[in-house]
């Protein structure tokens, strides 16, 4: 009937008690911290622990998401790679802003980060193109990502036409590589009893500087 839901779902409940975040026990940088807890969700075996929701808005001005994998991070910023012509990157080329979100579900945590984004270097996306498996690299040229598609069998094709043109050396297509986000927003979340979540923000202290404010948020 209209309304039922699968096995009740307005019923679900989850009680969060497996660890806790305080001032006192955290990083005062944020990105010591999410390297941490980065960490310990490789060590836990999380699955697919680099696994991130990215937030862009289109120049429509409609929000839309995809989960995309970490490839790197520094002092520089949060670095994952993609199809530069697909509605992620036409929408970051029209606001170069977005939004990254990571939930380790086992651990009870959430990350946000927030900030600018900016292509990486020519450089860092050959460098990172020529360590993917060969089927990868083949991928990124069989596929006209984001684009309608008559079938599954035009991927199959290009994926043959491009293996016979480059063989076990297929260069960096032109419209592919990395992107950084340059965080000014990060948000820690340790899942807490009674839905008193723990939430650490941090903020720039000042424009253009290193030191970070930590606030608590109220869940």
């Amino acid at each position: 009937m209209p309304g039922n839901t699968p096995q009740d779902i307005a019923a679900l409940r989850k009680s969060y008690e497996r660890a806790e975040l305080d001032e006192a026990a955290s990083h005062a940088n944020p990105l010591q911290q999410f390297e941490r807890w980065l960490r310990e969700a490789m060590a836990a075996a999380v699955p697919e622990p680099n696994a991130m929701t990215l937030a862009t808005v289109g120049e429509d001005r409609r929000p839309s998401t995809r989960v995309v994998l970490l490839k790197g991070f520094d002092a520089r910023g949060i670095v994952w790679y993609t199809n530069y012509q697909s509605r992620k990157g036409r929408e970051l080329a029209a606001s170069p802003f977005a939004a990254l979100q990571f939930h380790w579900v086992e651990l009870e945590r959430v990350v946000r980060i927030e900030g600018r984004v900016e292509p990486v270097s020519e450089a860092e996306s050959d460098a990172y193109f020529a360590s993917r498996p060969l089927d990868s690299r083949l991928g990124a040229w069989a596929s006209p990502q984001s684009e309608v598609i008559a079938s599954r069998t035009v991927l199959v094709t290009n994926a043959a036409r491009f293996a016979a043109r480059y063989a076990l050396n297929p260069p960096r297509p032109p419209y592919w590589g990395g992107y950084r986000l340059v965080p000014d927003r990060w948000e820690f979340w340790q899942g807490r009893k009674s839905r008193l979540h723990d939430r650490l923000r941090y903020r720039p202290a000042e424009a253009g500087g290193n030191a970070w404010l930590r606030e608590r948020l109220a869940p």
